[in-house]
């Protein structure tokens, strides 16, 4: 449909999605060649595909941490006006603290998230700093989206134990407070993924998260096609429009 008369046509975004696994769409395949689990069913993908884009740059990758971002900073210059991102969970062991919780005891379970909480308070905020401040360097003129990560499971779920349950949902509201502290310190905007993915952790009725698979263990805890389309699209819809 054209636009009334007199109406501007909304500019076009040159737009950069940075980040890890949670940017990148692993947990919904089918993926790009090369070993970034990068799926056009993922949010940034999907954003892309419904607004006026001028570019788009897919540089988020599966696996990525604050310290091997400088080939996606790559893709940022003053041209730059959208930049979305998720980052932060691989620096505190998401992934080694999934696979305990797994295959490991409450104890040790809660002592892998305690762990991690220890690394959120302690190393990653200069982390995110530096990371942001490169952002804003290298793309002055963008509007810059930090995205958050949901809890990943249902606290009344049917896997895992209900101690292992709350401490893998403690772990999230930590990061969350680290990373929502820096991005307001920045000047970034911030997006709480929490209360939206309320009721589709992993293992309830209504998932929007993936259950472990020891099959598929990259996609295991990670949003479903549904979570990056009902889920994070959502957000970001929001946070730009």
């Amino acid at each position: 449909m054209p636009p009334a008369p007199g109406a501007r046509p909304a500019p076009r975004v040159d737009y950069v999605a940075l980040g890890d696994s949670y940017s990148s769409g692993t947990g919904a395949p089918p993926y790009q060649s090369g070993s970034c689990y990068r799926s056009a069913r993922g949010y940034a993908q999907l954003w892309a595909d419904t607004h006026e884009v001028s570019s788009f740059r897919y540089v988020a990758c599966g696996g990525a941490t604050t310290q091997s971002m400088t080939d996606q900073f790559a893709a940022l210059d003053a041209g730059t006006d959208l930049v979305s991102i998720t980052i932060g969970g691989n620096d505190v062991g998401f992934a080694n603290t999934m696979l305990t919780c797994v295959t490991g005891s409450d104890t040790s379970c809660v002592n892998a998230v305690d762990n991690g909480i220890e690394a959120a308070r302690t190393t990653l905020p200069g982390r995110l700093d530096a990371t942001y401040a490169t952002i804003r360097t290298r793309a002055p003129n963008a509007t810059v989206v930090v995205l958050g990560y949901p809890h990943l499971v249902e606290p009344s779920g049917t896997c895992l134990s209900a101690t292992k349950r709350a401490a893998l949902n403690r772990g999230s509201d930590e990061l969350h407070a680290v990373i929502s502290a820096r991005a307001a310190a920045a000047g970034v905007r911030y997006v709480d993924a929490r209360a939206h993915f309320a009721g589709h952790g992993a293992c309830g009725p209504s998932p929007w998260i993936n259950s472990f698979s020891l099959f598929r263990l990259a996609e295991s805890f990670h949003p479903n096609a549904t979570g990056y389309a009902q889920g994070y699209l959502p957000l970001l819809n929001t946070a730009t429009s």
